[in-house]
């Protein structure tokens, strides 16, 4: 299996990235990718910007040993996670899971599990800055976990 984990503050190419993971030889029969991007979800406040941080050696090993677990559960091809840091403006991709398998129904459940354990197990950390109306001042916050991303990963 090949496999790529990477975290950084550049952004990536989706054609890149999948032309990657296509090319791993027979028998390839699927390549799935899951694309999140930055969304202003608050109305009537607009999200500014979102800040993402994180410590790099506990950050990769978490995101490695999610790519075992799934190895594990699925015959994967391989496997690419890309996630963004730093400062992101609403629309900007934040981050990028691809699998490829010899069959859809193994990579598109392993794009999922890993996705979902992802978004809670991973140790990133979240700050947005909102404008609650069109001449208020900036507001900054640490986003808390949330229960629903909880409950996504429990079901793995």
């Amino acid at each position: 299996m090949i496999f790529t984990i990477r975290v950084q503050t550049e952004d990536f190419d989706l054609k890149t990235e999948y032309d990657s993971l296509r090319a791993i030889s027979a028998p390839c029969g699927a390549v799935v990718l899951f694309t999140g991007l930055v969304r202003d979800f608050l109305p009537p406040q607009q999200l500014v910007d979102l800040t993402l941080e994180h410590y790099p050696v506990m950050t990769e090993h978490a995101l490695h040993k999610l790519v075992e677990q799934a190895r594990r559960r699925w015959h994967l091809l391989g496997v690419t996670i890309i996630h963004r840091t730093g400062r992101l403006m609403p629309g900007d991709q934040i981050v990028m899971i691809g699998v490829s398998s010899a069959h859809r129904a193994s990579a598109f459940d392993a794009v999922q599990f890993l996705m979902d354990k992802l978004k809670t197990i991973a140790p990133f950390w979240k700050k947005e800055t909102i404008k609650r109306y069109p001449n208020s001042k900036l507001e900054s916050y640490w986003v808390s976990a949330k229960d629903s991303d909880e409950q996504l990963a429990q079901r793995w």
